[in-house]
């Protein structure tokens, strides 16, 4: 009996100092509430949970060695276009609405303002991929891959086999893929690019003895640079499931944006690939300018200006959801968002909120369909937020739509990795291009009324008249959204 009381006041004085750590350590306060409820009230499992998905890794060493080695390589690399940034930034070619968002990304991951962009916008697999495969086919320096999912199908073949030929004609191939997402590649994929000269390596391997936490922090980035100045990103794998061309008809539809740019956006593109390949990798990438090609040109109107934001476990604030904030509390006439997930977190929410009682149109696209029933029902409960505001929600039904878009007014558009949730804002490394462009802006608008035509609005009075206990299941689902 007296063995039982000391472990008693044991297991007390520890979940007390576990709580203590939760409040010192969590900046939300909502999820740290939810961790302290979980750790009283589920005993044991609650604080190994939140050991393994709960510590702020950005306040720890996991990431300490990556940052100092960053900034050395920021310095060399960022110091050669910040100039050219503020040359952009005065030129009178952009709107100054959106000013302080572009000093507060410069300011927040140190990425430049970038003109002199061409930019095509791509839409599902089935116009990525040849379009991918002709540029990387063009190849005649060096191309650097990094992707979360890479599947060993079709696609992933295709791509891969063109990887092993450029590499064989003496171009330098770097493929760094997630490996939690890419885990189903096998070991055979990876020897074929090795033996052909394709330098690889796995981000954050898993590893048995820390295997939560390794999966809890992925890098859900999609870049390809090829030569230091054409470079790919967006929402779209490397995978069959996102090529609407090969499938059969029983097969789901899939719904996806990606971008290809051309231009000196490619350089932060190409910092991130060599900052995070020189974090995994044994072969370290050193400083050429031939990886950021600096030629003599001037402004020119009919090209885009573009700027990419990063976020993740390695940087000091959730820099990507600021951003969106920021964004999103600028628009005067529209905020349209697409996203598979929508759990935006409350300052999000409430942006939204403010915007759409002050008569901008807001509109949310999401799938009819969610693939986590866990995820939909936390999304559902900010539906009911929202919509109650005048923020019109739509859900598509021609299949799955994975964009991650916004459309700002006129002349702001938003294409990258990030979804609309706390996985996408505080413990994935994702990237986002901003680009400042009535063009783009504009082709973005017309995608999205053309998934609209495919969609179903829901109704207001409807969804709010639904049963009080389906509404507590959603508000009880979206406690654990920090989770999610």
């Amino acid at each position: 009996m007296n063995w039982l009381v000391i472990i008693e006041i044991g297991y007390f004085i520890i979940m007390l100092l576990v709580i203590l750590r939760v409040l010192y350590d969590t900046r939300s306060g909502a999820k740290a509430l939810a961790y302290i409820l979980f750790i009283v009230l589920v005993p044991l499992v609650g604080i190994l949970f939140y050991f393994s998905f709960g510590v702020n890794y950005r306040k720890r060493v996991l990431y300490s060695k990556k940052i100092i080695k960053d900034e050395v390589l920021r310095q060399k690399i960022l110091t050669r276009i910040h100039d050219y940034s503020e040359q952009v930034l005065h030129s009178g070619l952009m709107s100054s609405e959106h000013r302080n968002l572009v000093r507060f990304i410069h300011n927040s991951c140190n990425s430049p303002l970038t003109g002199n962009n061409s930019v095509r916008l791509l839409l599902n697999g089935e116009e990525k991929f040849p379009t991918l495969l002709e540029s990387l086919a063009g190849a005649t320096s060096h191309i650097h891959v990094e992707y979360y999912i890479y599947e060993n199908d079709i696609t992933g073949n295709s791509i891969a086999n063109l990887l092993i030929e450029k590499a064989r004609q003496g171009v330098e191939v770097r493929f760094l893929y997630d490996d939690f997402g890419s885990h189903a590649l096998g070991k055979d994929f990876i020897n074929r690019l090795e033996e052909a000269g394709v330098e690889t390596a796995p981000f954050y391997k898993i590893r048995w003895y820390a295997l939560a936490s390794r999966l809890n922090y992925r890098n859900h980035r999609k870049i390809i640079v090829i030569d230091g100045i054409k470079s790919f990103v967006g929402g779209i794998n490397i995978s069959d499931r996102y090529r609407n061309d090969i499938k059969s008809e029983n097969d789901l539809y899939w719904r996806d944006t990606h971008l290809m740019i051309d231009g000196r956006a490619t350089f932060y593109l190409q910092y991130l690939f060599i900052k995070d390949w020189n974090f995994c990798s044994n072969k370290k990438l050193q400083y050429r300018q031939d990886y950021f090609p600096v030629s003599q040109e001037t402004l020119e109107i009919r090209k885009e200006i573009v700027q990419i934001v990063s976020s993740g476990p390695d940087s000091k604030i959730p820099v990507i959801f600021y951003t969106l904030i920021e964004a999103v509390g600028s628009a005067r006439e529209r905020v349209w968002i697409t996203s598979p997930y929508f759990i935006p977190g409350q300052s999000l929410m409430d942006s939204l909120i403010i915007v759409a009682k002050s008569g901008v149109d807001v509109k949310l696209l999401i799938p009819y369909i969610s693939d986590s029933k866990m995820v939909n029902a936390a999304a559902r409960s900010y539906y009911t937020e929202i919509i109650q505001h005048g923020v019109r929600i739509f859900q598509y039904q021609k299949g799955f739509v994975h964009a991650k878009t916004i459309v700002i007014d006129d002349d702001l558009a938003v294409v990258g990795t990030a979804n609309m949730d706390y996985r996408s804002f505080d413990l994935n490394f994702e990237v986002n291009a901003m680009i400042y462009s009535k063009k783009i802006n504009g082709q973005l608008q017309e995608a999205f009324n053309d998934d609209l035509k495919h969609s179903s609005e829901i109704n207001r009075n409807e969804w709010l008249a639904r049963p009080n206990y389906i509404h507590l299941w959603e508000k009880g689902v979206r406690l654990l959204s920090p989770f999610l």
